[in-house]
């Protein structure tokens, strides 16, 4: 199965069920060809047996500590830092995707970690210790929340104070959503073809709110295969409302005159 269509069916099937490992490193197959899904989640599992306990803190230890996994914050922007696979070659990245390799490393180890996808930043929590967050980004350094609080009020400007739905758990689909539109605003934003690709990964997701879905079918258009820019086009409009399918099918009407 080609990694686009393995991204889609996990993000549709069962959210319980959906492997973050597998449908991030297939964002990086799609895109960057020469990775290899299965054996890329092979080297998780050698990052987890490496860890010296089954415990939340040992893998924290042993990944930022032992390994040194942080921030990227010399070159933040930079798409490496959005695919999981640089992330662990480099032991570099941006929060979202530092953030993964933590929830996933502690999987194999029996560990639940949730990611926390708080605005303007990404940390994780353990879900055995509702009080205890990490931040993956500043080297694995613990949180408590009045931590979370200085953390959040650093990276907002101190708009306003956290507030406890900030620190919710975010969802799988989410998280990868997220993922996508980090690469969706950065420089690959200038490479059609890739661009395009993200884009209808994104789209792919279940849950994305219909006004985004056309922005994301717009961005498709620019630079995505003319059968796949139609067949999306036609998804789209089929759960829009009626005006709006309207204006989206005389859209897709235009392009087909274009390219034919």
């Amino acid at each position: 199965m080609e990694p686009a269509d393995r991204f889609a069916s996990l993000v549709r099937g069962p959210e319980e069920d959906l492997r973050l490992d597998i449908a991030a490193f297939c964002i990086s197959a799609t895109v960057r060809s020469a990775v290899d899904v299965d054996a890329q989640c092979s080297r998780l599992d050698a990052l987890a047996a490496e860890c010296a306990a089954d415990s939340f803190d040992a893998v924290r230890e042993q990944l930022f500590g032992v390994l040194g996994y942080r921030g990227d914050d010399e070159d933040y922007r930079n798409p490496r830092n959005s695919f999981l696979d640089a992330v662990i070659d480099r032991r570099r990245g941006i929060p979202i995707t530092l953030s993964v390799l933590m929830i996933e490393v502690a999987r194999r180890r029996g560990i639940t970690v949730h990611g926390v996808g708080m605005p303007g930043h990404f940390i994780v929590q353990d879900a055995a210790s509702p009080n205890a967050w990490c931040d993956p980004f500043h080297g694995g350094v613990l949180l408590d929340r009045a931590g979370a609080a200085r953390l959040f009020a650093g990276v907002t400007g101190g708009m306003r104070p956290l507030e406890d739905e900030d620190l919710e758990p975010t969802p799988p689909r989410a998280i990868l959503a997220r993922m996508l539109a980090n690469l969706e605003s950065g420089p690959l934003a200038g490479v059609p073809r890739a661009f395009a690709t993200v884009c209808a990964m994104h789209l792919a997701i279940p849950g994305v709110p219909i006004e985004h879905q056309v922005e994301l079918l717009r961005r498709l258009a620019r630079g995505g295969a003319p059968d796949a820019v139609e067949r999306a086009y036609e998804e789209v409009a089929a759960r829009a409302p009626e005006a709006l399918a309207a204006t989206l099918r005389a859209e897709a009407r235009v392009l087909h005159a274009r390219w034919n």
